[in-house]
Parts: structure tokens; C-alpha cells; sequence
């Protein structure tokens, strides 16, 4: 396990107390290097949305934990929001829940000669994703995928 999955792991396991106790979701946690500044973000959801008293008191709760337990040896910055309309799929439930759902997807290699799409998931397992582009089945392997998101339309 890297620093940052023990780091995203360890994070996880102390806030889901105050996640259950609210009624919240989980999104993610993510630890990253923007530049040269490290970022440890959480993104919480709940049914409705999340609003920025719900950010305000999972970031307070994790704050003071944090500062007891200090196992991150990096400064950084703390966030803690909402996933946003053009959330990522990154777990299993995410996939699960968005089967049916219009998504983007975004290759790191171009495959027949393009790198985006967008369709239908309809269905997923652990190694690849399946959607529906223009009534013609495309299935992805997950390890050729740069991301994977909501589709939206403005």
C-alpha cells in the first residue's frame, strides 16, 4: 500500500462515524500533489445535496481528529465539498447506482482513433465498463480509463 492509500484509508476509516451519524455518503477521499501544495479532499453527498454547513461539519470533526492522531507527515490542505454535477464513478456503488444513467468516458489511449465517449452504462464488473453509444454495445477495459463521470448537459 502507497503512503497515499494508507494516508485516503486511515482518513476514510476515522470519519465514517460522523458520516453514519449524519446520514451521509462518502464519495471519496482523495490525497494528491497539486504544484507543490498537497490537498487531502473528502467529497460527502446525502439525499438532497449536500450544503456548506454539512462540508463545515465533517471538516471540523476531521480537522480535530487529525490533529490528535497527526499520522500525515506532509502539510496540507484540508477540503471537504460536495461530488458536484460531474462527479466521477471511481467505486462499485457509484457504477451500480448509475446503471441506466448517461456517462462520459475518458481513455488515456485513444481507442479507434478517439479518447472520449459517451453513452449509457449498462453494465460493469471488476475489469471492464460497458456502455451504449448509438445503439452499438462498447465495452472498456478500467485499466484504459482515465475517468469516468456523469454526463450533463448545460
Amino acid at each position: 500500500m502507497t503512503k497515499r492509500e494508507e494516508y485516503e484509508a486511515k482518513t476514510e476509516q476515522m470519519i465514517m462515524p460522523v458520516i453514519e451519524a449524519n446520514n451521509f455518503e462518502l464519495v471519496d477521499v482523495e490525497y494528491v500533489k497539486e504544484g507543490s501544495t498537497w490537498y487531502l479532499r473528502l467529497y460527502i453527498d446525502k439525499e438532497g445535496g449536500i450544503n456548506i454547513d454539512d462540508c463545515e461539519l465533517v471538516s471540523r470533526a476531521l480537522s480535530d481528529m487529525l490533529d490528535a492522531d497527526d499520522f500525515i507527515e506532509d502539510a496540507y490542505i484540508l477540503e471537504v465539498s460536495s461530488p458536484g454535477l460531474g462527479r466521477p464513478l471511481k467505486k462499485d456503488k457509484d457504477f451500480k447506482r448509475s446503471i441506466g444513467e448517461e456517462v462520459e468516458i475518458k481513455l488515456y489511449k485513444a481507442m479507434n482513433k478517439r479518447k472520449d465517449f459517451r453513452g449509457f452504462l449498462t453494465a460493469f464488473d471488476a475489469d471492464t465498463i460497458t456502455i451504449e453509444e448509438d445503439e452499438q454495445e462498447i465495452v472498456f477495459n478500467r485499466k484504459e480509463i482515465a475517468l469516468v463521470r456523469l454526463a450533463f448537459d448545460f
